[in-house]
């Protein structure tokens, strides 16, 4: 019976999963610390290079590390729930 129920039901309930799962893969990449950290370090690479300014070193630095600490509050957040 069971199985009859998800052949029924596959139109309402396959559409929502496959846009659950879209939403939950881009919910990872896009509180991956790693990814910050890298781009951190490559940040770092560049401005020690010589290819950006100080300037925009320090404005860059600013928003990964924005973007670092918005990442551990929703992780704090996640886990709470």
């Amino acid at each position: 019976m069971f199985l009859l129920d998800d052949i029924l039901l596959f139109p309402v309930k396959g559409p929502a999963w496959v846009i659950k799962q879209i939403i939950d893969r881009a919910q990872e990449e896009l509180y991956d610390p790693h990814k910050v950290k890298m781009e951190l370090l490559e940040l770092q690479l560049l401005y020690e290079m010589g290819e950006i300014s100080e300037e925009e070193y320090i404005s860059r630095e600013t928003e990964l590390l924005e973007r670092l600490r918005e990442i551990r509050e929703y992780e704090l957040a996640r886990r709470e729930d």
